[in-house]
């Protein structure tokens, strides 16, 4: 049995005991039932509020994580490569990578006020120092030997030496930070919208809660988990096997 036939009859088993759990305890409103969430779906996509509120959030998303990696692989760089900056303001982001996003949400509304700029700003920030960790950890690790060899190979110190050598060697650590920095930025991005205005998953969560509707509250959560799961599969995982292989790391498939 492939492991796709193990996973769809694994979702099978979980709806039908969601189906006898949701008629035996009696839930009512309080947890939907399968049909319920199914109807969620086809309601919540056919007036196309649902998908406004994927785009949006997708949108905001996107670019906080862009910045996150560009501004957290710099960063990385610097501490692999300046030690009196790794031992004073690398010390200050491995314990600010302690600090829920959502805390910074008050002094985000009071610099940018109640809007996308706030919530892109918390999102982006739980995301930046994961990766910066990630990137300082895969340069950090790189042989100096090979970098030497580079060096006399007329790639210098700067710039060339980076993008031509260091970044290369240090996508191992890279990718992996990438998709731990992608679940940070999710879980950043839902709590702020939670608060913030605006279409968005979780301003959905919270309009759906007001109203006590549950259905459409499972419906975001199994979304949000949708979207996961699938840009992890299929771009991120299948990213690192390709540069796992490249680097001998792991064997390729047939």
């Amino acid at each position: 049995m492939t492991i796709a036939w193990r996973r769809t009859l694994f979702l099978v088993f979980l709806i039908t005991i969601w189906e006898l759990g949701y008629r035996v305890f009696d839930w009512g409103w309080k947890f939907p039932s399968p049909l319920q969430t199914a109807e969620a779906f086809v309601d919540g996509f056919a007036n196309g509020h649902l998908f406004g509120s994927i785009l949006a959030s997708m949108r905001r998303l996107l670019i906080s994580f862009v910045i996150s990696i560009l501004l957290g692989t710099g960063l990385g760089f610097l501490f692999a490569r300046f030690r009196f900056l790794d031992e004073t303001f690398g010390f200050l982001v491995v314990a600010l990578q302690t600090v829920p996003s959502i805390a910074w949400l008050p002094f985000a509304i009071i610099w940018f006020g109640l809007n996308d700029t706030s919530v892109i700003f918390i999102t982006a920030i739980g995301a930046t120092w994961t990766m910066s960790m990630a990137s300082r950890t895969g340069i950090a690790q790189i042989s100096k030997i090979h970098l030497r060899a580079a060096r006399m190979m007329g790639t210098g110190n700067g710039l060339k030496l980076f993008y031509q050598v260091m970044l290369p060697a240090a996508f191992p650590h890279l990718i992996t930070g990438v998709r731990v920095a992608w679940a940070f930025a999710w879980r950043a991005l839902t709590a702020g919208e939670l608060i913030g205005r605006g279409l968005g998953l979780g301003q959905t969560l919270q309009d759906s809660r007001d109203i006590g509707d549950t259905a459409t509250l499972l419906c975001v959560v199994i979304i949000i988990a949708l979207i996961g799961t699938i840009s992890d599969h299929f771009c991120f995982k299948r990213l690192e096997d390709g540069i796992m292989v490249r680097f001998g790391l792991h064997a390729a498939k047939n």
